[in-house]
This record gives C-alpha cells, sequence and structure tokens, in this order.
C-alpha cells in the first residue's frame, strides 16, 4: 500500500514548535516510506483564517526542509462538495436540524483542544424532522441511528481494508458490524474496536454543519478530505486520539476507507500545558528571526537531525 499522509493546520495564526513537531515527523515519515506528503489548509472558519497566516505557513515550512506533493489544498474552496455528502447523510435519515445555543454550535464546529471538555449533546432537538429545519439551524448527525443504520447494512465485500470491519465473533448477533481502525502512536498502538454504548456516552449527538453559513465541522471535512486525497495514514497530536471514532463512524457511513492513525506525543511548554497559537514565544517566525536554524527546531522538538 502506497503511503500518503498530510499537514493539515488551521490557517489561524502562525506555526509555533508543536506544529514544526507534526510537519516534519509526518514529512519524515512519508519519505521514508518512499510516499507522498501533502499540504492541506483548514481554513473553513472564515472570521479567524487569514490569507497572511497561510502564506506565513508555507514560508515556514519551506524554511524547516519540507517539500510537499501537489497543490495545496484549501477547505474553504471546496464548501459545496461537503455539502453534497451531508445531503447524503441526510437521505439515509441520519441527521436533525439544531437551534441551540449558536455559541456553542461554532464551538463545537473548531477541532477539539486539549483541555477542553467535550459535552455530548442532552439530545434537545433530536425529535425534530428535516422539515422543521429553519434558516440557521445547525445538522446534527443521530448517532444511535447511525449505529443501527450500520448494522443493518454492511459494506459489500472488499469494500473496506480488513483492519476497518470484522463481525462479532463467537456467541454475539450475526448481523452487527463491528468498526475497527488502527493506531500505530506510541501511547495507543494497536487495533482498536469502537465500542457502540461507548461512542453513545461519550459522543453523542455531534454538529457536522451549519449549511446556510458555508461552516462544516472539523470531523466531516478532514474526513472526507482524508478520502478524496488518498489519504493512507493520518499524523496528528494525541489530543485527536479520542475524536477518531466519530471519523472512523462517518467514513463507513458514506463508504470512504479508514485510514491508518498515528497519534504522537504534543509539544508542551515549561509548565506542561500543550503549545497554542497564541504562544507567539515559540512561533517558528520568531526562532527563524533570531537566527535559528531547522536543525536547532528539530533539536528542540526532540527529532533526528539528517
Amino acid at each position: 500500500m502506497a503511503f500518503v499522509t498530510r499537514f493539515a493546520p488551521s490557517p489561524t495564526g502562525p506555526l509555533h514548535l508543536g506544529h514544526a513537531f507534526s510537519a516534519i515527523l509526518a514529512h519524515d515519515m512519508a519519505r521514508a516510506a518512499g510516499g507522498r506528503f501533502l499540504l492541506r489548509m483548514e481554513d473553513t472558519d472564515l472570521d479567524r483564517c487569514r490569507p497572511e497566516y497561510d502564506a506565513l505557513i508555507q514560508e515556514d515550512l519551506a524554511w524547516l526542509g519540507l517539500t510537499w506533493d501537489g497543490a495545496i489544498h484549501r477547505q474553504s474552496e471546496h464548501i459545496a462538495w461537503y455539502n453534497t455528502r451531508l445531503e447524503v447523510l441526510e437521505d439515509k435519515g441520519l441527521l436533525y436540524p439544531c437551534s441551540c445555543s449558536r455559541a456553542d454550535i461554532r464551538a463545537a464546529l473548531s477541532a477539539p483542544q486539549e483541555g477542553v471538555a467535550f459535552a455530548v449533546y442532552p439530545g434537545t432537538c433530536r425529535g425534530r424532522g428535516m422539515a422543521s429545519r429553519l434558516p440557521g439551524d445547525a445538522l446534527r448527525l443521530d448517532l444511535a441511528a447511525a449505529l443501527a443504520f450500520l448494522a443493518a447494512e454492511p459494506p459489500p465485500a472488499g469494500r473496506l481494508p480488513s483492519h476497518a470491519w470484522e463481525r462479532v465473533g463467537e456467541g454475539g448477533p450475526p448481523d452487527i458490524p463491528r468498526l475497527a481502525f488502527v493506531e500505530t502512536g506510541p501511547a495507543h498502538a494497536g487495533r482498536h474496536i469502537l465500542d457502540s454504548a461507548r461512542a453513545l456516552r461519550q459522543i453523542g449527538d455531534v454538529v457536522l454543519s451549519r449549511k446556510g453559513e458555508d461552516i462544516v465541522a472539523y470531523f466531516l471535512a478532514s474526513a472526507f478530505d482524508d478520502a478524496d486525497q488518498g489519504v493512507t495514514h493520518v499524523i496528528r497530536g494525541e489530543d485527536l486520539y479520542d475524536f477518531t471514532p466519530v471519523q472512523v463512524i462517518l467514513q463507513h457511513l458514506l463508504g470512504l476507507p479508514t485510514p491508518i492513525y498515528h497519534h504522537h506525543r504534543l509539544i508542551r511548554d515549561d509548565q506542561g500545558k500543550r503549545l497554542a497559537k497564541r504562544d507567539d514565544a515559540r512561533a517558528i517566525a520568531k526562532y527563524r528571526a533570531e537566527g535559528a536554524t531547522p536543525a536547532d527546531i528539530r533539536r528542540m522538538v526532540g527529532l533526528p537531525v539528517p
């Protein structure tokens, strides 16, 4: 199997040491495997994304000695395509409109952040049908309905890689599928089978979109793009590990392949906090201006210097 991975920053601020670690690691793994390294801009947050940060990210990556294959994929240019995939889920009866707090919904559409609790939606709007949808309503995935759909509609033989699908073992209901993904990161290495009851309890009905405003959830857009770009290995921070089941479920609902995941360690500050874009003191552009070399950056994040 060809090795294809991606680095997918959001251009909402300058790259910092944590980004550099993730980008270098993904780049080095792809090159070592004779594979491809893609650059994707996850820029659907039109309020915060800036073209100057897009340009700075490219400058920083090039300065680090990283090269990417093909054109840069910008999610903001593919909103209509994401909405088409949403309509597939709608046709399956797996979505419902939600008019709960606008601020809560916008927060739910962003990539998760370490230290921020993931609130499971209580199902306030779950009884609403799509015919009741109002302008500005978000669309939520009815997770219980989605899992029931997967149980009733197993994929055709050969459509999905063997690591992503299996039947319940001896003594279990014969027609209920078990979704799985392979993880190669140091903290969670192994093959993980999704627990439906746990997913309902800990994930719930996630927001997927607010279609009328061209806003698409991180979960949805990144899962679609990984499939569309032929990504075989997703390399990202371990703060996103717990949200992998959401994407695996979406992949199965839409007949998309499940890649192999590698969640790497996070780069932290002196207090042990994960670096964030507001931490300008760790910005790659600042290190560049102060005379650091790409080799210095590699040493700072604990990666070998070629």
